[in-house]
């Protein structure tokens, strides 16, 4: 039996819930997000688990993600971001275990997302997330720092005015290591 590959599990997963969601199945939200035209400043806590694909091999590996991000309103029209974020991520950098090994990457990375709406639906909305940082790899005998860069494309389903989940695929790059990609979902609390 071929072992599933976590990855295109979430999108499966992702895609049907997306599709219900278009085709009226699922319950829509008891307070639509707000539009562009009236939403103003907001804050974002999130938290995201995702795994990555590491090379040689294509094992999956732990990706976690926490942050905090911050939308201002003058910069809506901006094309290239109006929320800046800050995250932390760990990932799992050993040679077996999904959860955690000695070896591990840890990221603190600023950003800059531009959310936009979809057409036909106001449930679902996406963004792009550009963000750059330092990864900290330990396991070796030093800890070995790297300039670190991320951009995503992702999507957000609303269930209210504070609660959504965020859906995304990111493609990562540290100075040393090849572009890889992560498959991440993750909840988030606006206020």
């Amino acid at each position: 039996m071929k072992p599933v590959n976590l990855q295109n599990a979430v999108l499966v997963f992702s895609l049907l819930f997306i599709r219900n969601l278009a085709s009226g199945q699922a319950t829509p939200p008891i307070n639509p997000p707000p539009s562009e035209a009236q939403a103003g400043t907001s804050n974002d806590l999130f938290i995201m688990f995702g795994s990555d694909l590491v090379r040689p091999g294509l094992e999956p590996k732990a990706n976690y993600n926490i942050g905090l991000g911050h939308t201002f309103a003058f910069l809506k029209k901006d094309p290239i971001g109006d929320e800046i974020t800050f995250g932390y991520t760990y990932e799992n950098g050993g040679s077996h275990g999904f959860l955690h090994t000695p070896f591990g990457a840890h990221t603190e990375a600023l950003g800059i997302m531009k959310n936009f709406g979809l057409p036909k639906t106001k449930l679902v909305t996406g963004y792009t997330w550009i963000q750059a940082g330092i990864t900290s790899m330990t396991g070796n005998r030093f800890v070995e720092n790297r300039f670190y860069n991320g951009e995503a494309l992702g999507l957000i389903v609303h269930f209210n005015d504070h609660d959504s989940i965020w859906i995304q695929e990111m493609f990562n790059k540290l100075v040393t290591i090849p572009w890889y990609t992560t498959a991440s979902i993750g909840y988030t609390r606006s206020w």
